[in-house]
């Protein structure tokens, strides 16, 4: 397998321990309160772990990145956490490109959900749900448990973990299909294994995501309906595929009848007893009233708590229809043909007339198809939609990008500026602009991709999507340095450390470098060049770099 994928699946173990042991009964007991665990890595640490992973699955390509799935999950994920057992914790939520129905939490409030996992639920509630059992894995501290229990008396060391299983892995590399294969099924299992899920451990989240889940506004039942929804699949898996497997989120999430309706018994105790929501027990005891451990915002009275309840589990819809749309937009961007996505809703048109919501995706595929005809399609679809749902960005935004696409651009303009008005600094509107800007290729429109970008710099340090959208528009600027900078820091932000270091070196031979710029290359270089020569002692170099090698099977 490629030597690098050995770096996601080495900070998957080094932060949440040996994952084939066989578990005994003492093993299923979670520690007490006074538990050491959290004093194993610093919060600091936690977080630059689940940055480096994150960063490492981008590399290859698994997440799915883009701006309106990310708002949407993002917003769905930030409600959830400001009503968690620990409000003040910051939390990042991810979409991973792969239909098998699975999520994960790791190290520093990292959260990843498959596409799959979206396309299975049938309202954001039951999203919801699954994200609030996550959630509360991170806030629990499961994760720094589990290193506890398996490593009681050593710090997982990063490089230490990467030497070892880079031994293992010695003399082979893969591409292409074959590492996402890997990769997709070690992350989907591996990460989540980290955890050491017991008994205990998932009964705790179960309990604390339904707190989490309520609080947020979200239907109470949620959580058994989803878990019913899983056993189905997997049942109908068993007896129409042929023994395909389950999925994964069910291989480290086990869902059976006593789940559900233990699920479905303790969303009735909390409806009727909306003081428990107020729960801070630890581990072991009972629900109670320790409504001193909650922050003021969330010391609520029984009558408001009791209400606000009730609206909830009286819902069975998503929040302000986002849910609908987010689901048509990721199986469109999930599909890596747009023909694919295609056929999906012909198949769907024959069971019945498409939602507006459906009606939407199919305008989004037949865009990405791109052609006349398509793009001429996708209009019509967009304009019926937009007389019917005044004010739905999801709508407004295709159709300005259709516009675009189609070269009516002072259309599309007047749609993107106005909604920069409606929501000044939105990543989503902004980077979505910006790249419209980009593609027409002429300096003046470049300019003004830069002056939408630029003001964001501060706020997305870490994101892809912006350094590559503020390149592409640096370079059809036509200003080579800057675009460079940009470049190199895409590259590192998405796990190309080697190749980031390479492009800094690069940009630091020119000879019309100004003050900030070589003061900005000089400072990644002397940052990043001992991580990368750490990686090569180690054994670990970029395959794009220093060429490809086949093991025996031909991978």
């Amino acid at each position: 397998m490629l030597r690098q994928t050995v770096l996601v699946l080495a900070l998957t173990l080094a932060t949440g321990a040996a994952t084939a042991q066989t578990w005994s009964v003492e093993d299923r007991k979670l520690p007490e309160m006074g538990s050491s665990a959290a004093q194993l890595l610093t919060p600091a640490k936690r977080v630059e772990y689940g940055s480096m992973m994150l960063a490492q699955m981008r590399h290859y390509n698994l997440v799915l990145d883009d701006p309106m799935l990310d708002r949407w999950l993002s917003g769905t994920g930030a409600n959830l956490g400001k009503h968690s057992a620990r409000p003040a914790d910051s939390f990042r939520f991810f979409l991973l490109r792969d239909r098998q129905i699975n999520a994960f939490a790791t190290l520093g409030g990292y959260i990843g959900v498959n596409s799959g996992l979206v396309l299975a639920a049938q309202n954001e509630d039951e999203v919801a749900s699954v994200l609030g059992h996550e959630v509360a894995h991170v806030t629990q501290d499961h994760v720094l448990r589990s290193v506890e229990r398996s490593q009681r008396d050593q710090l997982p060391v990063l490089l230490a973990m990467l030497g070892a299983i880079a031994a293992a892995q010695a003399g082979g590399n893969s591409s292409g299909n074959a590492a996402m294969a890997i990769m997709t099924g070690a992350m989907g299992l591996a990460q989540q294994r980290q955890i050491n899920y017991t008994r205990s451990g998932e009964q705790e989240a179960d309990r604390i995501g339904m707190q989490t889940l309520i609080r947020s506004g979200y239907n109470a039942n949620a959580m058994a309906e989803f878990f019913a929804t899983l056993q189905n699949r997997m049942r109908a898996n068993s007896a129409n595929y042929y023994g395909e497997e389950p999925p994964e989120y069910l291989m480290t999430h086990p869902v059976t009848t006593n789940r559900i309706s233990d699920a479905r018994a303790l969303a009735q105790q909390y409806m009727a007893d909306p003081a428990k929501l107020k729960t801070g027990a630890p581990i072991g005891a009972g629900i109670g009233n320790t409504n001193s451990l909650l922050p003021s915002s969330l010391r609520v009275s029984s009558t408001a708590m009791a209400a606000a309840t009730a609206a909830a589990s009286a819902s069975s819809g998503p929040r302000g229809g986002d849910f609908a749309f987010a689901k048509e937009r990721l199986r469109v961007l999930s599909e890596e043909q747009p023909g694919s996505s295609l056929r999906e809703y012909q198949a769907i048109e024959k069971r019945g007339a498409l939602t507006d919501a459906q009606r939407y995706g199919k305008a989004v595929a037949l865009m990405r198809a791109q052609g006349g005809a398509n793009i001429a399609q996708s209009m019509e679809l967009l304009r019926g939609l937009a007389g019917v749902n005044a004010g739905n960005l999801w709508i407004r935004m295709a159709e300005a990008e259709s516009l675009s696409r189609s070269g009516q651009t002072g259309g599309g303009d007047a749609i993107y500026l106005q909604l920069l008005r409606e929501y000044p600094g939105d990543r989503a509107v902004s980077l979505t602009y910006a790249d419209s800007l980009t593609n027409r290729q002429n300096k003046a429109s470049a300019q003004q991709a830069l002056q939408v970008l630029r003001p964001l710099e501060d706020k997305l340090p870490d994101d892809p999507m912006y350094w590559l959208s503020l390149a592409r528009a640096y370079q059809a600027a036509g200003d080579e340095v800057r675009a460079g900078l940009a470049f190199a820091e895409n590259a590192y932000v998405r796990g190309l450390t080697e190749q980031a270091l390479v492009q800094y070196e690069t940009i630091k031979r020119r000879t019309d470098l100004d003050y900030y710029a070589r003061a900005r290359a000089d400072a990644r270089i002397a940052e990043i060049k001992p991580m990368v020569l750490e990686l090569r002692r180690q054994g670990l170099e970029d395959p794009d770099l220093h060429g490809r090698k086949q093991d025996p099977d031909g991978f």
